[in-house]
């Protein structure tokens, strides 16, 4: 009787692991020229988008294991983002 109830779970769980996980924010077609011109090189502007959580331009990283999105950066390595960093309480 366990048996017929812990394959059914154990197969949901199995197949919920390997759902892709869906991001916020659809790349953007046309980045501003300003952006351009501050952002690092190495990497990809053609996958950059701005998440809704922090404002941050963000750009899809394809490396040898995992594919990921990582904060587009400046040259000197900060984020860039639309908004100004919210003060954290402390």
């Amino acid at each position: 009787m366990k048996t017929q109830i812990i394959w059914p779970l154990a197969l949901t769980a199995l197949l919920g692991a390997c759902a892709e996980t869906a991001t916020t924010g659809a790349p953007i077609r046309n980045l501003p020229e300003e952006v351009v011109a501050m952002a690092a090189p190495n990497q990809d502007l053609s996958s950059v988008r701005i998440l809704p959580e922090d404002g941050c331009y963000w750009y899809r990283h394809v490396g040898p294991v995992e594919t990921t999105l990582l904060p587009l950066r400046n040259t000197a390595g900060s984020p860039i983002c639309t908004r100004a960093p919210e003060a954290s309480a402390t």
